[in-house]
């Protein structure tokens, strides 16, 4: 799971970036900055404890912080979006909800439309620039996609409205539209950045509305990610803290776009694997191995709960909790899967 973090300047976009990842490296200006964090999950933690195998692979989040880079040209100005940001698969939109000097009173709502509104635009530039293109071919009478035409043109009215592709399922999801990887398409994750002592959401109605949100603390989460892990068990009493922001905002992605982890064990290895919802087993197979989605058999299937009862693989399946189950059926959060195949 790729997530970009965006925001506007002294969002404190750069201290949520270095909070969530621990990379603390300073970078040129405008450097693209990358972070990978493992996800944490206590189902691996239990079944690595009772495997104890040589490896233990936790599924992984990458988090990019790329900045938009304005161009210019006379009178026009463009946005230009980072392949990065481009290739990722969602966006955690950091908003500014803290003061300080220097700064003026906060103003969350329209920090957020203001940034949205680049969104925006970068598609509608991607959008007009391609309906040229397919104006011309038509022109040389060369044969266009009726079907790709009328997306393109949704998504221009829409565009034009001022709206993300986002609040369109029909267009954000639509296959023929992928390759254009429209950034206001993007499921987004509103993270207000307040001070230290507030935790609530900001009176932000038009945003709280519409988007997913949530509050971080992102001086106090950086000044947390850089203490051991003592100190930040004395520093999370201290702050009434339950989780870290790190923890959280991963558990708010995977909502947003609908992902879950099954897990396959053995003595060499417990792993979880990262899935969206309603996959299908043989797709599932896929994601460890193409050998093993193409030479599908069945998937031996136990729920997470049903071993932890039971105690160990062996008993579950004495007592008929383990099950063959067929490529259509839709992998679970937290199942436990093996499996058969032949190439």
């Amino acid at each position: 799971m790729k997530l970009g973090i965006i925001g506007l300047p002294q969002s404190g976009k750069s201290t949520v970036f270095e909070a969530l990842t621990k990379n603390f490296v300073q970078s040129a200006h405008g450097d693209v900055r990358l972070g990978t964090v493992r996800v944490p999950d206590n189902r691996l933690d239990v079944l690595n404890e009772m495997y104890k195998p040589r490896k233990t692979i936790y599924a992984q989040v990458e988090y990019i912080l790329s900045p938009f880079q304005d161009q210019k040209s006379g009178k026009n100005r463009t946005q230009t979006v980072s392949p990065q940001l481009r290739d990722c698969d969602a966006f955690l939109h950091v908003v500014r909800n803290f003061r300080g000097p220097g700064f003026d009173s906060p103003r969350p709502p329209k920090d957020f439309f203001d940034l949205d509104q680049e969104l925006i635009f970068a598609d509608l530039v991607v959008v007009e620039t391609r309906l040229e293109r397919i104006g011309l071919d038509k022109k040389r009478g060369r044969k266009v996609n009726q079907d790709e035409i009328a997306l393109l043109e949704a998504c221009l009215e829409t565009l034009e409205n001022d709206i993300p592709l986002r609040r369109r399922d029909d267009l954000a999801g639509a296959q023929a539209l992928r390759g254009y990887a429209f950034v206001s398409a993007k499921p987004t994750l509103v993270l207000f950045n307040n001070e230290d002592e507030d935790e609530k959401l900001p009176d932000a109605e038009p945003v709280t509305s519409a988007e997913a949100c949530m509050v971080v603390r992102g001086k106090l989460e950086h000044e947390l990610a850089r203490l051991s892990d003592e100190e930040a068990g004395d520093f999370l009493s201290a702050y009434g803290i339950v989780e870290s922001a790190m923890d959280r905002v991963i558990r708010r992605s995977y909502e947003l776009l609908g992902l879950i982890s099954f897990f396959t064990i053995g003595k060499d290895e417990v792993r979880a694997w990262t899935i969206r919802k309603n996959t299908p087993a043989v797709d599932a197979a896929g994601a460890v191995h193409s050998d093993m989605k193409k030479g599908f058999i069945r998937a031996e299937v136990l729920a997470y709960e049903d071993l932890m009862a039971a105690g160990t693989y062996a008993e579950a399946k004495r007592q008929g909790k383990v099950r063959l189950e067929g490529k259509s059926h839709i992998v679970q959060d937290g199942e436990i899967v093996n499996f058969r195949f032949n190439v």
